[in-house]
């Protein structure tokens, strides 16, 4: 298994590198060719949008799309000013038409003559009446001055012919009639239908006569027993001289006004269900490129916590590719690739880290085994003194491996509870040299501090970075004898800051510049066997990398040309951003 690099899951560049860059999932074509064993390869190749009724994404993206639809369409309905605009239309139109049947009687009366309607003195109503051609099954009331009825003349026909060019189609859709009739149900939930017994009309009409004679052309809104909408329309007969003779009256049929709504309210809502099929439609197209995807995110993560997970082979834990879609879905997909794939790297490590734990602690407990073998055997006292200090040794060394290996074991754990804060590098750098320089000095070793003037503000744990730098500046003390020098220097970069540690002690082996960063790896002289665990630096650059920089490590040559010769020292350099 190819250890994945480091990734960022707050960075999607990060993530997709370390996705594609991973084996230890099952990335790109194999995703798209899975092998027959796999759980995953039994998903049908083909998906119908019926398969989404069993996803609830699915199901709240339909709801939340009609719903949303529902309520502008039902607000539509509620606020249409159409019923205002029709009625004043046919307000307007009964007006003209009642005016108009006042000024044919106006236009028969005679000059000087006085007129009387009642006896038909002057002009006779009735047969003016019954020659008026009406349509739309309105109806006509003639009053004279007190009110009372001369004649009544209404629309034959309830049908009227039709005329060229003023059609209209009344034809309706099934469902939209229904639901337009659910509409008026539901709206009539609301309205108050405890009206008081209406009048009889011919009666309500004379009472408003003196009203009319006295105000001129008048016209109301109001509703029969059934509740259909009709208008009443009345304008004074008045004779040559503005002598009134009586009183015309316009009742239009009940109900014409309600179909005419009822009309527009049903183009409405086949606009509405045309609306909703497309709603529907575009909903589960989204929802396909929704619920499908996450829905193979989650069976791949689901295989992961099965309780025969652990019987499964990493490469059969396949999380789809799905990292060229320029959305969140594809972010999530990479940023679980790039986990899984720090997991099986984290996993890798520790077992790795346990191996060599237990190989780091046989090499003194088999010492001290042969140790107390001996001893049982020796009988000088000098021999016995000598294994007693071998003993103690090792006990020594095993004592401080165990210390080493629990730090460097809660060291993760440690870097992500602590909170970072800014803190001048410099000011804890002086502290730490002048502190291990008077340790340099005893040992008869220069100390050379470089520090620049002013401050270098970082973020970061100042107790870790200190950690680094002391282990440094302590491996460089124990490489060094009387005569030899170390110097620290610190330089300012534009976005990062050097921390360098030189010494003048016999350098590194060039084929171990990079295993002194490894767990339990050391270079020590013999003499110093035992004395180190061989985790500092490891740890070091675990510290150091959590904070976004660098160390590395490098030998000091007389020139660049003459790499091959003896090291003049060691120089480690570590880089952090600022």
């Amino acid at each position: 298994m190819t250890v994945a690099p480091k990734i960022d899951v707050r960075d999607l560049k990060s993530v997709r590198a370390a996705a594609r860059a991973s084996n230890s999932v099952v990335l790109g074509d194999d995703f798209v060719a899975p092998r027959p064993d796999d759980p995953l390869a039994k998903r049908p190749r083909g998906r119908r949008l019926m398969d989404l009724r069993k996803s609830p994404l699915a199901r709240k993206i339909i709801m939340f799309n009609l719903l949303a639809l529902i309520v502008v369409v039902a607000g539509v309905l509620y606020l249409n000013p159409a019923r205002d605009n029709l009625a004043y239309q046919r307000s307007s139109a009964l007006v003209n038409e009642v005016e108009l049947i006042a000024d044919v009687f106006e236009a028969q009366f005679p000059v000087s003559a006085p007129v009387n309607l009642m006896s038909g003195d002057g002009a006779d109503a009735r047969i003016t009446l019954e020659n008026l051609d009406l349509r739309g099954g309105v109806d006509v009331y003639l009053f004279d001055t007190q009110g009372n009825l001369i004649d009544r003349r209404s629309d034959p026909v309830s049908e009227d012919p039709p005329v060229r060019g003023l059609i209209l189609d009344r034809q309706g859709v099934f469902l939209t009639k229904i639901l337009s009739d659910l509409w008026s149900r539901g709206v009539g939930l609301f309205r108050n239908n405890t009206a008081p017994a209406q009048p009889d009309l011919t009666e309500a009409l004379a009472a408003k006569v003196p009203e009319t004679l006295a105000g001129g052309t008048w016209i109301e809104t109001r509703r029969d027993r059934s509740g259909r909408s009709y208008f009443n329309a009345q304008t004074p007969v008045v004779q040559q001289g503005g002598t009134p003779v009586g009183v015309v009256a316009l009742v239009s049929a009940p109900g014409e006004l309600d179909a005419l709504v009822a009309r527009d309210r049903e183009q409405l809502l086949q606009m509405f269900m045309i609306g909703i099929l497309i709603s529907v439609v575009m909903s589960l197209a989204l929802a396909s490129t929704i619920a499908f995807p996450l829905s193979d995110l989650a069976k791949a993560a689901e295989l992961g916590r099965e309780k025969n997970a652990r019987k499964m082979s990493p490469h059969r834990v396949r999380i789809p590719d799905l990292s060229g879609r320029p959305d969140e879905i594809g972010r999530l997909s990479s940023a679980m690739r790039g986990m899984v794939s720090a997991l099986f790297e984290r996993i890798e490590g520790n077992e790795q880290f346990a191996a060599d734990v237990a190989h780091e602690i046989k090499n003194p407990l088999a010492s001290l085994q042969s140790a107390v073998g001996t001893l049982r055997v020796v009988k000088n006292d000098d021999q016995r003194n000598r294994m007693l200090d071998v003993i103690e040794h090792d006990v020594q060394r095993l004592d401080r491996l165990v210390s080493d290996i629990s730090n460097a074991s809660r060291l993760d754990s440690e870097l992500v509870k602590e909170e970072e804060e800014s803190f001048n590098l410099l000011k804890t750098l002086d502290h730490l040299t002048e502190y291990l320089g008077n340790q340099a000095r005893e040992k008869g070793v220069d100390f050379i501090s470089d520090l620049p003037e002013g401050s270098i503000e970082i973020m970061g744990l100042e107790g870790r970075l200190a950690q680094v730098f002391v282990n440094l500046i302590s491996n460089a003390i124990s490489f060094c004898e009387d005569g030899d020098a170390i110097r620290v220097w610190v330089r300012r970069r534009e976005n990062r800051v050097l921390v360098v540690v030189e010494d003048t002690g016999p350098g590194i082996p060039e084929g171990a510049l990079q295993k002194v960063f490894q767990r339990f790896y050391s270079e020590r002289p013999e003499q110093q066997f035992g004395d180190n665990s061989g985790l500092g630096l490891a740890i070091s650059k675990q510290i150091v990398e959590a904070h976004g920089g660098v160390i590395w490590a490098e030998n000091i040559h007389p020139t660049d040309a003459d790499i091959g010769s003896e090291p003049l020292g060691a120089r480690f350099v570590v880089g952090l951003p600022v």
